[in-house]
């Protein structure tokens, strides 16, 4: 039987929502997509701007259950936070463990945004290239 329940099956319109955001991404979800994508650095699958029921993470990583959610300046917003909070609460009853970033980061330290995604899976796995003590 399928992880995925009833409740996380997107809408039509939640998956054009996500191809849209794919276009429109910002310059540090452009960055961690290219540290993130093909398994290139962490050895594992992520998608980007993917589906969960009615909202869309930034990365989505379905063997670890964990969603990573790259936060700009609106995030800070009371508006933003209370949107935020629902759609954690959301994920977090899908048993989705969800890590939130703030872009700048991302941009002024690539590898230490690297770094905190390995330590949010349940077994960190070494940085592929990276030779084992």
């Amino acid at each position: 039987m399928s992880k995925v329940t009833r409740k996380m099956r997107p809408s039509e319109r939640t998956i054009q929502r996500a191809r849209n955001l794919r276009q429109e991404a910002t310059h540090a979800e452009q960055l961690a997509w290219k540290l993130l994508r093909k398994r290139a650095t962490l050895g594992i699958k992520f998608r980007r701007q993917h589906p969960i029921g009615n909202y869309v993470v930034d990365f989505y990583c379905p063997a670890h259950r964990l969603a990573i959610e790259l936060d700009g300046s609106v995030h800070s917003q009371p508006s933003q936070l209370r949107k935020d909070k629902s759609k954690e609460r959301f994920l977090r009853r899908q048993d989705v463990h969800v890590l939130r970033i703030l872009n700048g980061w991302v941009l002024e330290d690539p590898e230490g945004f690297v770094r905190k995604v390995l330590a949010s899976l349940p077994s960190p796995a070494p940085l592929r290239g990276t030779p084992s003590p």
